[in-house]
């Protein structure tokens, strides 16, 4: 039987004294690395980039963080925000390919800086991701990888997450790691064991080491529906609503006031933020205020949300292009990688549940 080309394995091993998480993928390379620490600012970057096979990197160049992408020839395209002047949202890009031994191939592939050729779009990102497309189209860089192993990539993520891993930026794969802190031998069994059970009903791959499985944890076969879960089926539902009514029932749930996914996800926040200040460490309180900054920008981008939901309520319009799959297919092309085209998990095929830890390594 042929393999399937979208498989991933997650490898759960312990490293020194700490336990460690590697997902690799067919293509064994970091082309759907997650976005982290400072590279969280570049995510709408290196993610297409990285679908493409490039190995990404984020570096602090003279007074901002630029992107680095190596490309197949061994030159470096640069993306950088201007250096002068580092802002959140950049107000444009300057995009440069060099060589280390090789000046011919200098050159400048994207300006948006004042006076540039591109300076029109200022720090607008479609366009800059359109010419860095055209530009690795032109080298010959083989296109995004099928979403279909991107969406295993990012729903083995959610399983660590959700576990109690933690991720960490790598070049060389997905890497998430249990807390250091976490040195019990029996919560460490606990933990790989959750995530364990939880992979292999996703129908990936898992690869571990024996004793780091606890035998006395109860084996869960049934696949929970996260709360991420519901809202992508939310989003699937707005992609093929013929009106704007089908619209406004699947988007007022997360706008809808007091018990609606607005106030809960601030509630969280603010809870998080509460239990934070009480813990000893004198950063607490501040990683606590954070918190709560972040809440109070929710509440208002929340708010601006619901306002929306009231405009298209109002319009009480037909959608021009009727309901159906051809509607759902331009949905996800002008979004991009968007919920609406990311498939559904596979069911757990792939590994049999009835021996739901069978395939950890003797």
């Amino acid at each position: 039987m042929q393999p399937d080309p979208d498989q991933i394995e997650v490898t759960i091993s312990r490293l020194g004294g700490r336990v460690i998480a590697r997902t690799s993928g067919p293509l064994d390379r970091a082309d759907c690395a997650p976005t982290f620490g400072q590279e969280h600012r570049y995510g709408h970057l290196t993610t297409p980039l990285r679908q493409r096979g490039l190995e990404c990197t984020v570096e602090y160049g003279l007074s901002d963080y630029i992107l680095c992408v190596e490309l197949p020839d061994h030159s470096t395209l640069v993306i950088s925000p201007p250096q002068e002047a580092p802002a959140d949202d950049p107000p444009s890009w300057l995009v440069t390919r060099s060589h280390p031994y090789d000046t011919a191939v200098h050159s400048v592939v994207y300006n948006s800086e004042p006076g540039g050729p591109h300076a029109r779009h200022q720090g607008d990102i479609p366009p800059l991701l359109a010419a860095v497309d055209t530009f690795l189209d032109q080298l010959g860089v083989g296109p995004r990888q099928p979403l279909a192993t991107f969406a295993r990539f990012n729903a083995a993520d959610g399983v660590l997450h959700r576990a109690g891993f933690v991720a960490e930026v790598t070049h060389r794969g997905r890497l998430h790691y249990l807390p250091a802190a976490m040195t019990d031998p029996a919560e460490q069994r606990r933990a790989v064991t959750r995530a364990f059970d939880a992979l292999q009903a996703e129908g990936i791959t898992v690869s571990c080491d024996r004793d780091l499985l606890d035998p006395a944890v109860p084996v869960h076969r049934d696949h929970q529906q996260y709360l991420g879960d519901q809202l992508a089926d939310l989003a699937r539902s707005i992609a093929r609503a013929d009106g704007t009514s089908q619209a406004v029932a699947s988007l007022s749930e997360p706008s809808a006031p007091d018990d609606g996914v607005r106030d809960r996800i601030i509630d969280v926040l603010n809870a998080t933020a509460a239990w934070w200040e009480g813990l000893a460490d004198p950063a607490d309180p501040l990683h606590a205020d954070r918190l709560r900054r972040v809440a109070r920008t929710l509440t208002v981008s929340f708010l601006e949300i619901r306002d929306l939901r009231d405009t298209l309520a109002d319009r009480h319009a037909a959608h021009p292009l009727g309901p159906g799959p051809d509607k759902v297919k331009m949905t996800a092309e002008s979004a991009g990688t968007s919920l609406t085209s990311m498939p559904k998990a596979p069911p757990a095929t792939a590994v049999p549940l009835a021996s739901p830890r069978s395939r950890a390594r003797s």
